[in-house]
């Protein structure tokens, strides 16, 4: 038989073999890779009983034979010659070196001896790998809010689809700001009114048919934004701030790329670069002497956005320091002196001015007299009252700062007066203190009976009394400022040892008194009782 002949017998055995298919093959598509093998495997187990069993392809406009086996062995058509084989035991048809023409419908025929035909028809899809998938952006880097972006994934391949991810986390359309566009070899994501989150990124697109699947390189594009909200820190400062304090504001904003800061003086520009304004450049500036205003503006030169900050407002003062009290520096005498504090700061401004006397506030009088704005004190005819320590403090906002002046009024000495015993026994000690208040200290000095004892203290004091001691002691108190003394007597007596003994106390009277009762009155009922007990003869 020769080659037409044997062609149209086989289509003829194909023609009917289809009328009568069986499970010969299993489900379709089989897919393969370009360039590999493939083997389109049958369902038959047990070798079947057959003449012929021959495949065919179809690419939907003919049917082409591969190849036919049978008694005498393989027999393929001559366009398959050396990449066709098929199996004589169970029918499979292997072909080598696959193109993308063998993509179609391959169909086998058995052919029984008795001349009946079963037949199948399973798809084999020849795919192209999956290369080359890469990611290309419309723009070279984009603006927050205003620009749209295109990002175009392209891949070779057959049959692909494709993903995309911001990291590991999937990008899904919305429709709106984020569309999807797929087509045979490439896919487009475009991005209206691009945030800084759209494309942290890094992004990927996958490509994938059903045999392979790879993946662009990792995709970056730069999203300029910002700046945000100003912000000044810190968040919170006083209403007065200490002159040439560590004391500064730092400004800050999110924004990419960095920005630049600019410092207001109210409406003023400041030469002061970067987002720190110090207080040494406002006192440079010779700002700050009352409460101002100052604003940190933020300007970011690829958005070209300019944003300010909420104004800052206080005042510079310098602190209160060398503070200094004077007063007199003559002695000053009770009732016959007069006397001028005068308080004075040698730099800072003072806003509130006191006076304190030994810790306690100093209140006005009518000999004691504030004036020259509470700066000053007058003290007319000064008691002995007025000694003490002075503080005046001179205070501001940012600083309090005082000084003191210990003022002594010179008095006394008062009228003195001596305590002690006044009768002791013979060989008792003796103690007799003299006190005269006085500033300064008195000088004291003692006489006896009228002479001069070389006693020089406030105390006279007698080791064993004599008879010989009982006498007048007199006290003499001098204040050498003053120049006046006074004096005081004391009567000591000097008694035989037992003289001045107390007797018993009024307890001890009081409890023998209730004894002596108690013993009359134990004897009189004991009386009574006798009488009862005694018998007593009746006169009749």
């Amino acid at each position: 038989m020769d080659l037409f002949a044997l062609k149209s017998f086989l289509l003829l055995l194909l023609f009917t073999g289809r009328c009568a298919p069986q499970d010969i093959l299993p489900a379709g598509p089989v897919n393969a890779i370009l360039g590999h093998n493939v083997t389109l495997t049958t369902l038959l187990v047990d070798k079947p009983n057959y003449a012929f069993i021959s495949w065919s392809f179809s690419d939907g406009k003919e049917q082409v034979p591969i190849a036919t086996v049978g008694s005498q062995g393989l027999k393929p058509n001559a366009a398959y010659e050396g990449r066709v084989s098929i199996n004589a035991t169970n029918g499979a048809l292997s072909l080598s070196s696959l193109k993308t023409e063998d993509s179609g419908d391959y169909s086998i025929s058995i052919i029984a001896p008795d001349g009946t035909t079963d037949g199948a028809e399973i798809k084999l899809q020849v795919l192209e790998p999956v290369s080359d998938v890469l990611i290309k952006s419309s723009i070279p880097e984009a603006i927050e809010h205003n620009s749209t972006v295109v990002l175009t994934c392209s891949a070779k391949g057959s049959f692909l689809k494709f993903t995309w991810t911001n990291g590991t986390a999937p990008i899904v359309a919305d429709g709106k700001r984020l569309t999807l566009k797929d087509e045979a070899a490439s896919s487009m994501l475009t991005i209206t009114g691009v945030l800084r989150t759209d494309l942290v990124g890094p992004i990927y697109c996958k490509a994938a048919n059903p045999l392979d699947t790879k993946s662009s390189p990792a995709f970056n594009l730069t999203v300029y934004y910002g700046p945000d909200e100003v912000t000044i820190s810190p968040a919170k400062w006083p209403e007065f701030i200490r002159s040439k304090s560590d004391f500064n504001l730092t400004c800050s904003a999110r924004s990419l790329p960095a920005p630049t800061y600019s410092w207001y003086h109210k409406e003023d520009l400041m030469e002061v670069p970067g987002p720190l304004l110090t207080l040494a450049d406002i006192e440079a500036h010779k700002f700050g002497m009352e409460k101002e205003e100052y604003t940190c503006r933020v300007q970011n030169i690829k958005t070209g956005r300019t944003v300010s900050s909420a104004p800052v407002a206080f005042a510079v003062m310098e602190a209160v320091t060398g503070v200094k009290i004077t007063g007199p520096t003559e002695k000053l005498m009770a009732g016959n002196s007069t006397a001028n504090l005068t308080c004075q700061a040698a730099a800072g401004t003072v806003k509130t001015k006191k006076w304190l006397k030994d810790g306690k506030p100093l209140t006005a009088s009518s000999r004691v007299i504030f004036y020259n704005n509470m700066s000053s004190v007058f003290f007319n005819m000064l008691q002995k009252e007025d000694n003490g320590k002075y503080t005046c403090q001179f205070i501001n906002p940012v600083s309090t700062a005082e000084a003191v002046y210990a003022m002594v009024v010179n008095f006394g000495p008062e009228p003195a007066s001596v305590k002690g015993e006044d009768a002791v026994e013979v060989n008792d000690p003796v103690k007799l203190t003299c006190s005269a208040a006085s500033v300064p200290p008195s000088i004291y000095t003692w006489k006896f009976n009228g002479s001069e004892t070389p006693v020089k203290t406030a105390d006279y004091s007698i080791a064993e009394a004599m008879y010989k001691d009982t006498g007048s002691y007199t006290c003499t108190a001098y204040n050498n400022v003053t120049g006046k003394s006074t004096t005081a007597s004391h009567f000591l007596s000097v008694k035989e040892e037992g003289a001045l003994d107390e007797g018993l106390s009024d307890g001890a009277i009081a409890g023998i008194v209730i004894g002596v009762l108690a013993a009359l009155g134990a004897a009189i009922g004991l009386i009574f009782y006798c009488r009862q007990k005694v018998p007593v003869e009746s006169p009749y």
